[in-house]
């Protein structure tokens, strides 16, 4: 005689979820589309990089859905903190950047995907579904670009400072451009207002600037076109 399978079975084989994200409606919508599906289920919830860190061992998800844009941390980091000590954990980003110089990033950082929140309610299961494949999931706008700047022969692409400097360097060109001074940069990335300091000389170094006024003027340049 041939015994039914537990009930419970088919739960045990959902991709286990973690949602990394600050806004709790964020995290509820999201829930609520994973949920649905009988192959996943959001086993877990942060707000920032110190409670991922906390739920990453304790809760054991297949996949982590990161914004890059944390309350008192950076989702960049955490992503390669994430990389670096559960190698095997997946991890797709949805931001509120349209950008293909934050999706590149993020992909270097250790993520297998990059969405919006604007398209997230559409495309996140299929985003979902790619990433823990292990494939790399793009729109087609953003891998257009990136494929464009990848392949282009013009001597002038990579010269920028997205290709120039680091990502916490871009971080601080972008706040300055944003019209944060120095203290207000410290504040925002928890750094010393020293650090921020060598973060613009390397800058300048970098972009050949010859004095802070020429950097930001080409930080607010570079801020109103990205």
């Amino acid at each position: 005689m041939l015994r039914k399978p537990p009930t419970a079975g088919p739960a045990r084989q959902r991709a286990r979820i973690l949602l990394v994200d600050d806004h709790p409606l964020v995290r509820e919508r999201l829930a609520e589309i994973i949920n649905r599906e009988p192959d996943l289920t959001v086993c877990g919830e942060a707000e920032d990089r110190h409670e991922a860190i906390a739920a990453i061992p304790a809760k054991r998800p297949d996949l982590a859905i990161v914004d890059l844009t944390l309350k008192n941390s950076d989702g960049l980091e955490l992503i390669k903190d994430i990389r670096v000590r559960w190698p095997k954990v997946r991890m797709l980003v949805v931001s509120m950047y349209d950008e293909s110089l934050y999706a590149e990033r993020a992909i270097r950082a250790g993520a297998l995907g990059y969405i919006t929140k604007q398209e997230a309610t559409r495309k996140i299961l299929v985003a979902i579904h790619r990433v823990l494949a292990g494939s790399i999931y793009l729109n087609e706008k953003i891998a257009c670009h990136i494929i464009s700047r990848l392949t282009s022969h013009d001597p002038s692409v990579g010269a920028t400072p997205t290709e120039l400097l680091s990502d916490r360097e871009l971080k601080v060109f972008d706040l300055t451009g944003s019209g944060l001074n120095t203290s207000e940069i410290a504040g925002r990335l928890h750094i010393a207002v020293k650090t921020v300091e060598t973060y613009r000389a390397r800058i300048k170094e970098k972009l050949k600037l010859k004095d802070s006024s020429a950097l930001l003027r080409l930080a607010i340049s570079w801020n109103q076109h990205h």
